[in-house]
């Protein structure tokens, strides 16, 4: 089997992993290749990983996303682990949640599937 990925899908996928492993395999690939993408800091990477946690249970954020999902899916941006992070992200920072999704997942594309998840 030959394996074709852009380069810079290559330079994150092990980091991805090491992440991905430290936390027990719980957090979706590609949202853990998304922040690595955005910062090189890795203590940077596990304070957010760490802050969306918490605020994922907080708040009932996950029900206001559920409400706000079909904004996303209609945009292709079905990924919800992904569209969750993007709404912590904009809240956190003040950005489009919807656009940062479109951007990554249909502009950037998403390295991994929902089998490497598994």
């Amino acid at each position: 089997m030959i394996l074709l990925t852009w380069v810079k899908y290559d330079q994150y996928i092990q980091q991805t992993m090491q992440i991905s492993g430290m936390w027990n395999h719980k957090i979706d690939l590609n949202l853990i290749y998304i922040v690595i993408s955005a910062y090189e800091d890795i203590n940077k990477i596990f304070e957010l990983l760490f802050e969306f946690d918490i605020w994922k249970s907080r708040d009932k954020n996950e029900q206001k996303y559920k409400k706000k999902m079909n904004k996303f899916v209609n945009k292709r941006c079905c990924n919800h682990s992904v569209n969750l992070f993007l709404m912590f992200f904009s809240e956190k920072y003040k950005k489009c949640d919807v656009e940062g999704a479109v951007s990554y997942t249909v502009n950037d594309g998403l390295p991994f599937v929902e089998k490497d998840n598994k």
